[in-house]
């Protein structure tokens, strides 16, 4: 409740400095899907919310959850001529495409919106490539090891020159592994699809959807302009130890443990990439200049909560 009391606190003194006659403040949330919707419950009675889908079958699934939908397709620069000047607040939750260099997707995003708009830009932790396990932060120059990373690198790029340029006020969460009571590696678990030996194992990160998403409206209004926060829990974990606290919580079968070598012969080689990075990212200026309190500020705090759980392992 503490969380949730500070952004309405926060939302309700921007609300009323930026009023005006023709009622609330417009928020347009770009890619609104899983932790989009987990944060229209924070704005959605203080913003008008408009909520970009490329899907025009979840129209009737966004109005319910009290946006007003928006169909356009951010890889079709034509179709985003309908988002330039509508709201002078953003969220962009949207991931580039899936090839390629350069994110497409942010630079024909950029080319419409207004100036001086607060923009808000979700990217992720594998910016810094493979730390070998050492505690990062904020300052800790970046270094893609893959072209996923390099088109999360080419976004904040240009989100920075677009807000230099529009006098706007941007805030980046770098973002790690996502989970929730139905973001769990389950399927990958009951495949029985092996992890590192210790020996070769790497330090993971991780945030829960619900804490992502108020981290997403507290920075809307308390995030500095340029500046970058980790979106990370304080769970201090190697990726396998992570999959036996899983594997313990639904009562499966811990993943076998292999060598590096041995396992990049039977899991697929977009797999192993992620299991070829390893660093510990630390959160003290998210709990600082964001203040925070973490609903789950390890991943065990949702695995012993069996109420949170349902039913997510199956038959």
């Amino acid at each position: 409740m503490k969380n949730k009391n500070l952004v309405n606190n926060l939302v309700n003194t921007s609300t009323r400095d930026a009023a005006h006659a023709f009622g609330k403040p417009r928020l347009l949330i770009v890619g609104c899907g899983d932790v989009g919707m987990r944060l229209l419950p924070l704005v959605r009675q203080h913003f008008r919310v408009f909520a970009v889908t490329s899907q025009p079958a979840r129209r009737a699934e966004l109005r319910a959850a009290g946006a007003v939908p928006i169909v356009a397709d951010l890889d079709r620069p034509d179709s985003l001529a309908r988002l330039a000047r509508l709201a002078h607040r953003v969220v962009h939750l949207a991931p580039p495409q899936a090839e390629g260099e350069k994110d497409r997707r942010t630079r024909n995003l950029a080319a419409i919106l207004p100036d001086r708009t607060t923009l808000v830009y979700v990217s992720t932790t594998g910016v810094y490539g493979d730390c070998q396990g050492a505690w990062v932060d904020e300052t800790r120059a970046v270094r893609p090891q893959n072209a996923r990373a390099r088109r999360r690198v080419d976004a904040e790029t240009t989100l920075r020159r677009w807000a230099r340029r529009s006098g706007s006020r941007l805030a980046i969460l770098r973002a790690p592994g996502i989970y929730a009571a139905d973001r769990l590696p389950l399927e990958r678990l009951k495949k029985g699809t092996p992890a590192l030996r210790a020996a070769d194992d790497v330090y993971t990160n991780h945030i829960h959807a619900d804490d992502l998403a108020r981290l997403v409206a507290l920075a809307l209004f308390r995030g500095l302009p340029g500046r970058v926060y980790h979106a990370v829990d304080d769970t201090d974990l190697k990726m396998a130890d992570y999959f036996d606290a899983v594997a313990d919580a639904f009562g499966l079968p811990r993943p076998l443990r292999l060598a590096r070598a041995e396992l990049a012969q039977v899991v697929p080689p977009l797999l192993l990439s992620f299991m070829s990075e390893s660093r510990r990212l630390a959160n003290a200026r998210i709990k600082a200049e964001l203040g925070v309190r973490l609903r789950y500020p390890e991943v065990g705090t949702l695995l012993r909560r069996p109420g949170q759980l349902g039913k997510q392992a199956g038959e």
